[in-house]
């Protein structure tokens, strides 16, 4: 019996981990991948306390953490929840059964992928999913942004103050993003637009060299010259797994209280798989920081406990 699992092993995952166990609670992180979307970055810039550091170093450094903390890891897939008479959480993977008192939703999202050749190959050698990661590494480049929404936009427009060229590809024939935001990318004379245009492939030796695009319309080809591809069309939040203990919202992200809270008792939720508005790495391990205190005042007081909070 534990008294909290984290279904989940991201930064919210890691971090809830971190919070749980030095609360004393038997905690438990089920994750296909550890790092969760870190893996798709290769270097980060913005995460306090270092200038610069590796994701797979970050990654360990969070994990390593935890784990001596005392929570446990688990490399699985939790297929099934269920609930039981006395208001526990039966969580079901692909080689084993789990119970626990309280369980945190910590699955964050999958970038949404152009699925074209090259992409898979070149990730982390000049194809990025996170703009805000990785465009400093660019500085002085020349990149394309794939999308036509708000995020591909704000891509698009933190880009171009930093790169020599921003090249705009969106396969629809207008964008739909705020109106405001579309007018200052039209304004910037190192960003060009190009609409009606999908991409076909991206090519290189060792690392993103060009990108071939074909034009909807004219069915022109287009072979671009670039070093980076950012692909901003959109993330997905895979949370039919607790579905019927969730209200979601139109993007299938769970709703949840500031404290974590959803909607069934003893269930919480943290990080990007919540309708949270900026999908940040710091945003995700302070949502997790008060989801992990939320679990363990949860439980305290079903156990008619008082509840203190420590503040360290």
């Amino acid at each position: 019996m534990y008294d909290l699992i984290i279904i989940g092993a991201g930064p919210a995952g890691m971090t809830a981990a971190i919070y749980a166990v030095r609360r004393e609670m038997k905690t438990l992180m089920i994750g296909r991948e550890v790092g969760g979307q870190m893996i798709w970055a290769n270097e980060i810039e913005n995460y306090p306390g270092f200038e610069k550091i590796s994701s797979f170093e970050l990654i360990n450094r969070m994990k390593q953490q935890a784990l001596n903390f005392g929570a446990e890891l688990k490399e699985d897939e939790v297929k099934e929840i269920k609930r039981t008479a006395e208001g526990n959480f039966l969580l079901y993977t692909n080689r084993e059964t789990f119970e626990a008192r309280s369980v945190l939703i910590a699955m964050g999202l999958s970038p949404r992928r152009l699925a074209v050749p090259g992409e898979v190959e070149f990730n982390g050698k000049g194809v990025s999913y996170c703009a805000n990661c990785d465009g400093p590494f660019y500085r002085g480049k020349t990149v394309a942004v794939i999308g036509g929404g708000n995020s591909a936009l704000d891509a698009a427009e933190v880009l171009s103050k930093m790169t020599k060229q921003v090249y705009l590809i969106h396969r629809g024939d207008n964008f739909r993003g705020f109106e405001a935001l579309q007018e200052e990318i039209k304004s910037r004379p190192n960003i060009e637009i190009l609409l009606n245009t999908e991409v076909k492939n991206i090519l290189g030796t060792q690392k993103v060299e060009k990108m071939q695009v074909i034009n909807k319309t004219t069915n022109d080809e287009r072979t671009i010259e670039l070093e980076g591809v950012f692909i901003e069309v959109g993330r997905l939040a895979s949370t039919d797994l607790v579905a019927d203990f969730v209200d979601r919202n139109e993007k299938s992200q769970i709703l949840a209280s500031p404290k974590g809270e959803t909607k069934t008792p003893g269930l919480f939720a943290a990080g990007d798989v919540t309708d949270c508005e900026f999908k940040q790495i710091t945003v995700a391990i302070g949502q997790a920081t008060t989801a992990a205190l939320s679990a363990y005042q949860y439980l305290q007081l079903k156990q008619g406990k008082s509840f203190v909070p420590k503040n360290y």
